[in-house]
């Protein structure tokens, strides 16, 4: 649940005295839920707001002023339910029953301030985690979960935390290539090759990332611009 805030006005925008940046580019959506049919507001990131300042190797994109990933998770605060926003409305009946099932009953609201740090952003994954766990979704969410924890523990400079996430997300990226329809979260089949093996590179399983960047260097209908990424890779293993 988002705090309540005298800072919050009429038009649900956010602002405070200090006139931060931040602040100013968030704004608090109406979100109904479709597992318990109530409304809430989220804390969202405006449209404009985003300002990339650089790309690390896996896809992990820098932002300065306002960090959207901050703010990916929707959490309903009546009944637990948290999901990637672009999940949050594709859930199914079984899932439904099974979030009142297993995920209601022991719910139990929590606050945060706004703006959202890392370690809050940290705590909703690991509930949208748990939630796409206990409502059997594809190893693609789960995959795309796990790497967003990874990220925010980067943030924070935690490389224990981060590995193991990167561990996580490897095992249901690999189960997304071999048994789902691609692409998934606008990554194709060579997008995922190549981050399987930026993500094996990145934990230190050196052979496996050449296995797999090689792999994307030979396909045929690879785009350029993934080859040369996996290139990059392979450069990155040679060199150190």
């Amino acid at each position: 649940m988002i705090k309540n805030s005298a800072d919050i006005d009429a038009k649900e925008s956010i602002n405070k005295d200090d006139n931060s940046n931040t602040i100013k580019s968030l704004f608090l959506k109406e979100i109904s839920c479709p597992v318990c049919k109530n409304s809430f507001r989220t804390a969202s990131v405006k449209v404009n707001a985003p300002r990339i300042a650089s790309r690390d190797s896996d896809l992990f994109i820098r932002y300065s002023v306002i960090n959207p990933y901050l703010y990916e998770v929707w959490l309903c605060p009546t009944c637990g339910y948290a999901a990637l926003k672009v999940d949050f409305s594709k859930i199914r009946e079984f899932q439904i029953k099974l979030i009142k099932e297993k995920i209601t009953p022991k719910w139990v609201n929590r606050e945060y301030d706004i703006p959202f740090t890392e370690k809050i952003a940290i705590e909703r994954y690991k509930l949208a985690l748990l939630n796409a766990l206990v409502i059997e979704s594809k190893s693609s969410t789960k995959a795309m979960i796990c790497l967003k924890i990874a990220w925010m523990y980067r943030l924070l400079m935690d490389e224990a935390n981060e590995k193991n996430y990167i561990k996580q997300s490897l095992v249901a990226f690999n189960d997304t290539f071999i048994n789902e329809k691609l692409p998934v979260y606008g990554l194709d089949r060579f997008s995922i090759m190549f981050l399987i093996g930026e993500l094996h590179r990145r934990i230190g399983e050196d052979s496996l990332a050449l296995r797999w960047f090689s792999e994307v260097i030979t396909s045929i209908g690879a785009p350029q611009k993934v080859k040369e990424m996996a290139r990059d890779g392979k450069d990155k293993i040679r060199r150190y």
